[in-house]
């Protein structure tokens, strides 16, 4: 089998929650748990953070991933994307002789991850006939009953859902916004996570929680206390 890295992606200029990649979570820092859940994965011939933050760097390196280079300009601004994040960090593998059959894009605010979830993701991208696993959640409420503002006035998006019962309705799922496990050639291709053979894994409510608030932050803070409490404390 070929070789298969750990990308975290931590950029320094986080606005709506400085230092929010380093901001300590439960204890630590929300970082640590993404490096964490990659050693305890034991899947990964290299774990590395890409970050254009010296600061990050020297917290990633003290919880155990690798920093050999750090993020260009062009990839740290606001405008820049994860996929090209993700290609200036194979690339650069390359260029030193390191290259890579799979791969895990592992966002640095996503503390519910684990090993155990990592190594499953990776033995699903392994197996064949998969270009991309990702992680998602059902939607809590049915978006077919959402509605919008029209002249100040509040009206259903679809009508056509207007007697549908919630439980008759097909279940719709987002991404969960934590990692992505990955076929590196694929990907060099597609240039994009959302395209090809896509495999899901279904996660609860409880193990997800997007972090963009103050509030965002203190109701993960629960949520992860809630989920170590459900898995008996061995996060």
């Amino acid at each position: 089998m070929g070789k298969s890295i750990a990308i975290i992606t931590a950029r320094g200029g986080s606005k709506r929650i400085p230092k929010k990649n380093i901001r300590e979570f439960c204890g630590k820092p929300i970082i640590s748990y993404a490096i964490q859940a990659a050693l305890e994965s034991k899947v990964f011939d290299e774990i590395m953070v890409s970050t254009d933050s010296q600061e990050i760097a020297e917290i990633a390196k003290k919880y155990g991933a690798n920093v050999p280079f750090i993020r260009s300009a062009e990839t740290a601004n606001d405008y820049a994307t994860t996929s090209e994040v993700l290609l200036e960090v194979i690339e650069e593998y390359e260029k030193r002789n390191q290259v890579f059959e799979y791969a895990c894009c592992i966002y640095p605010t996503a503390p519910f991850i684990t090993g155990e979830k990592l190594k499953i993701a990776i033995e699903k991208v392994k197996k064949g006939g998969i270009d991309t696993v990702i992680p998602v959640v059902a939607f809590s409420y049915p978006p077919q009953r959402g509605m919008i503002l029209d002249k100040e006035r509040i009206v259903l998006k679809w009508l056509e859902y207007i007697n549908s019962r919630t439980q008759d309705l097909e279940i719709i799922y987002h991404d969960c916004g934590q990692f992505y496990s990955f076929r590196v050639d694929s990907f060099k291709i597609n240039k994009n996570l959302m395209i090809g053979n896509i495999a899901p894994m279904i996660f609860s409510e409880l193990e997800v929680q997007d972090i963009d608030t103050e509030e965002d932050w203190r109701l993960a803070e629960l949520k992860y206390k809630l989920y170590r409490e459900k898995m008996g404390n061995v996060l």
